[in-house]
C-alpha cells in the first residue's frame, strides 16, 4: 500500500502542526526543482529524469518504492560510484570521504555534486518523515 508525501504525509503533518507541511513541501520542491539545465559541459539539458532517479533511489534504499516509477531508469542514469556515494551519505554519513566525493562524476562541476547532496539529504528526510507519519497514522486509526 502506497503511503506518499503528496497523498498522505503532507496532509497529516499539516493537521498535526499547521503550516509545517507547506514549509516542508516547499523545501522539498525547491531542492527537487533546482537546476541550471546543464550536465557537466552540456547546456540546455532536461535534468528532471536524473533528479527523479536520485530521489527515488534514496527512497528505494529506505524501502519506499513507487509502482508508477520505472526503476530501470536508476540503473541507466546512476553509475555505480554514484550509487555507492548516495548510499553511504544517506545511510552512513560518518563514513563519507572526500575521495568518495571525488570519485563520482569526475567531469562535473562542484555545484552539480552539491546539488546531488542536497537531493539525497532532502529525499532521506522525506523518507524518514514518511515512516514516522505512517506510524502516527496507524496509531490514530
Amino acid at each position: 500500500q502506497d503511503y506518499t508525501w503528496e497523498d498522505h504525509g503532507y496532509s497529516l503533518i499539516n493537521r498535526l502542526y499547521p503550516d509545517v507541511g507547506q514549509l516542508l513541501d516547499e523545501k522539498f520542491q525547491v531542492v527537487y526543482n533546482l537546476t541550471y539545465n546543464t550536465i557537466a559541459m552540456h547546456c540546455g539539458v532536461d535534468t528532471s529524469v536524473l533528479r527523479r532517479a536520485i530521489w527515488n533511489y534514496v527512497h528505494c534504499i529506505f524501502g519506499i518504492r513507487y509502482d508508477d516509477y520505472d526503476y530501470g531508469e536508476v540503473n541507466q542514469l546512476l553509475e555505480r560510484s554514484l550509487k555507492i556515494y548516495i548510499k553511504t551519505v544517506a545511510c552512513y554519513p560518518e563514513k563519507t570521504t572526500k575521495r568518495m566525493y571525488a570519485q563520482f562524476w569526475r567531469h562535473f562541476k562542484h555545484s552539480e555534486k552539491v546539488h546531488v547532496n542536497l537531493l539525497l539529504l532532502e529525499a532521506r528526510l522525506q523518507a524518514a518523515l514518511l515512516y514516522a507519519l505512517r506510524a502516527v497514522t496507524r496509531y490514530m486509526t
